[in-house]
């Protein structure tokens, strides 16, 4: 953990930097995979299923005995959190929805919006060392409120072919259509494209490690949409004389045990509160079973000591963080001040973990410091707004001359008479 004291300007570029990876043969081995699966299908997606998670399997399709099999598996806490969860992701997405309005822009002239939905949508969801069911409501929740016709669901298998049971009963309860034993690249271009199995999807959601990352980019360039560009995980924690060390280094290693490149910024006005976080963060390291990964991950990390408030905020916004926790006395007035960040919890209680599973608002966030331009997951993520116009007579008048003179101006001859034409039959020429 690096730390910073009292930096100067010139140094926050330094300390908002992401860590970079030369993705080069990475990215090599994405196209190899992608092309290979566009010309083959189901074999080639058979072929590294084999390769990479070591399932050698028959069907990609998980079947509804397996389903049936999962919900055995999940205990009954378990399976009631879950719908908790699911409820409180559907009541928060459901107060999203759109509600268009006719506009008259002239007499005579009405404009407006409906929103549609993506008929078809691919959802990625990690399995491996940290199978993200949680993800699944997150994904497919707002997917089925925005009323998208299918579902498609894709998840590497362990080596016998079997899908995380947690996965499979988030992906019951929340309306899941189809559901693919697939991982990796592999399951990027198999809902890219399409295969003998998989549907191919309109656009792709969710997470995944740099190859799935990699793989999502390389598809969006000429075949589908992607929710956003990401990279590894990452909180940003402010922190006055107020707050709680425990909390505070409890919140760091939460994030940190996402994974090895995932980062964590401190940013702090209390010399005193620094070193408590420090040893506490230290402390709580010891006890946790991931300790080698967010050791790893704290690698990557800064505590920063700042003089004031605005300048924690400053330096907040330059970071542009995925997720932001304020953990100071004033969070409602600081919360005002965010311009740049994924989700923000506020005060004490808010812990990541509640937004990252049951508090109701979505975790599939921007990384890497995309907050400054795009938001997370929410229900628009999932629809299209289709605009309307209608012109009378009336409006024709109001309107038409106007429309002549620029496309003339731009010296497109055939858009001007796409009016004149209207103009005369109505003998509305001056």
């Amino acid at each position: 953990m690096k730390i910073y004291r009292f930096p100067k300007k010139e140094q926050w570029a330094e300390i908002v930097e992401r860590p970079r990876l030369d993705l080069t043969k990475l990215n090599e081995t994405v196209s190899t995979v992608l092309n290979d699966i566009r010309q083959r299908g189901d074999e080639a997606v058979k072929e590294y299923e084999l390769r990479f998670d070591k399932a050698a399997l028959n069907e990609l399709a998980v079947s509804e005995q397996e389903m049936d099999e999962a919900e055995k598996l999940v205990s009954n806490e378990l399976r009631d959190a879950i719908i908790l969860a699911h409820h409180n992701i559907k009541v928060f997405h459901i107060s999203q929805r759109f509600v268009g309005q006719k506009v008259k822009t002239q007499e005579g002239v009405t404009c407006w919006q409906k929103s549609v939905a993506i008929e078809r949508v691919g959802l990625y969801i990690p399995g491996g060392t940290a199978p993200l069911f949680s993800t699944v409501l997150m994904l497919a929740t707002p997917a089925r409120i925005a009323g998208c016709k299918e579902i498609v669901l894709c998840t590497p298998p362990n080596s016998e072919g079997k899908v995380n049971p947690a996965i499979l009963v988030a992906a019951r309860i929340s309306g899941v259509s189809k559901i693919y034993k697939i991982g990796g690249v592999q399951a990027i271009g198999a809902m890219a494209y399409g295969t003998q199995s998989v549907p191919k999807v309109f656009k792709i959601f969710g997470p995944g490690n740099q190859y799935v990352m990699a793989a999502k980019q390389h598809v969006s360039l000429d075949e589908v949409a992607i929710d956003m560009p990401a990279g590894p995980s990452e909180v940003c924690v402010l922190a006055d004389e107020t707050a709680n060390a425990e909390f505070v280094a409890a919140d760091l290693l939460s994030q940190a045990e996402h994974g090895i490149d995932s980062q964590v910024l401190l940013i702090t006005t209390s010399e005193e509160k620094l070193r408590e976080i420090q040893t506490e963060t230290s402390r709580q390291l010891e006890l946790l079973p991931r300790k080698d990964i967010a050791a790893q991950a704290l690698d990557n990390s800064r505590y920063v000591l700042v003089s004031t408030a605005d300048e924690m905020m400053a330096l907040s916004n330059a970071y542009a963080p995925e997720h932001l926790i304020l953990q100071v006395k004033n969070y409602e007035q600081m919360a005002e001040q965010v311009v740049n960040a994924g989700s923000v919890f506020l005060g004490p209680y808010a812990c990541e973990s509640a937004g990252d599973y049951a508090s109701g608002t979505n975790h599939t966030l921007p990384t890497h410091g995309y907050a400054t331009a795009y938001n997370g997951v929410n229900l628009d993520s999932y629809c299209r707004k289709i605009t309307f116009q209608h012109l009378t007579p009336e409006g024709i008048g109001h309107i038409g001359r106007a429309v002549e003179l620029m496309a003339s101006a731009e010296q497109l001859d055939a858009h001007k008479n796409a009016m004149t034409v209207r103009i005369k039959s109505l003998n509305l020429e001056s």
